[in-house]
C-alpha cells in the first residue's frame, strides 16, 4: 500500500507540474538600454525584467527603463521556431512517460497488495521493472531540462524572440517549484525501489518458483 501511494502521489505531481510554468523563474537584462546610458550598479535595476515559464507556457517581463511590459506566451504556437524544438518535445514525451508508468506502477503495487502476483510483471519483478522505468523518466525529464536551460540558453532564446531593437541576456535564473518537485519524483520512486525490495521477502516470486506447466494459456491471456 505505500508503494502504490507513493506511485500514484508522482504521477499526480507530474501530471501537474506538467501544466503548470513554474519550471524556471529567471531575470533577463536589457543590454541595449543599459549600454545605451551607460547603467551600472543600481541603475541596472532598470533594465532587469522577469520571465518565468515551463513545458508549455509562461510569462515575461521586459524593462528597458522605462517600466515593464508584460506579456504571456505558448511554447508550441508562438516559440517552436526559437527553441531547441526536438529537445523539448523529447522532454515532454519522457514527462507523459513518467506519468503513465507512475499510475501503471500504482496500480500494480495495488493488485500485489491485495491480489495474487502472477509471473513477472504483476510479482516483485514486475515491480521493479516499472518503478525503475518511472525513475529513468524522472531522471532524464530533469537532466534534459536542466540542458535545454543552461546550456541551449532556453532563457534568452524566449526572451529575444521577435525583438528587433532590444538584445535580452540572462541576468539570473533559478529552477522553480514544479523542476524541484520532479527531482523529489525521482528520490520518491528510488525510495519505491527499497519498499519492493522490503515487501518482496514476503512474495514467493523473488526468491522463484518451479513454473506451472498449464501456465501457457494463462501467458497468451497477459
Amino acid at each position: 500500500m505505500v508503494g502504490s501511494a507513493l506511485a500514484a502521489c508522482c504521477a499526480l505531481a507530474a501530471a501537474v507540474c506538467a501544466g503548470l510554468p513554474r519550471w524556471l523563474d529567471g531575470f533577463v537584462l536589457c543590454r541595449t538600454g543599459a549600454e545605451l546610458v551607460n547603467a551600472t550598479g543600481s541603475e541596472l535595476d532598470k533594465f532587469v525584467g522577469r520571465l518565468a515559464y515551463g513545458l508549455f507556457h509562461g510569462e515575461r517581463v521586459k524593462t528597458c527603463g522605462l517600466g515593464g511590459r508584460t506579456s504571456r506566451f505558448s511554447i508550441f504556437s508562438e516559440l517552436m521556431g526559437a527553441i531547441p524544438a526536438g529537445l523539448h518535445v523529447t522532454i515532454i514525451f519522457f514527462c507523459s512517460a513518467l506519468i503513465v508508468f507512475s499510475s501503471v506502477s500504482s496500480g500494480f503495487f495495488f493488485f500485489n497488495a491485495f491480489g495474487r502476483p502472477y509471473e513477472t510483471l504483476h510479482g516483485p519483478l514486475g515491480l521493479y521493472l516499472w518503478t525503475s522505468i518511472c525513475c529513468v523518466c524522472s531522471f532524464l525529464v530533469v537532466v534534459l531540462f536542466a540542458s535545454e536551460v543552461k546550456i541551449e540558453r532556453l532563457s534568452e532564446r524566449i526572451a529575444n524572440f521577435e525583438e528587433v531593437t532590444f538584445v535580452f541576456q540572462t541576468h539570473g535564473e533559478r529552477f522553480d517549484v514544479c523542476f524541484w518537485s520532479l527531482l523529489v519524483v525521482f528520490f520518491l520512486h528510488v525510495l519505491n525501489v527499497a519498499v519492493i525490495r522490503l515487501a518482496g521477502m514476503n512474495f514467493p516470486m523473488l526468491w522463484g518458483k518451479d513454473s506451472d506447466p498449464s501456465g501457457g494459456a494463462a501467458d497468451l491471456m497477459y
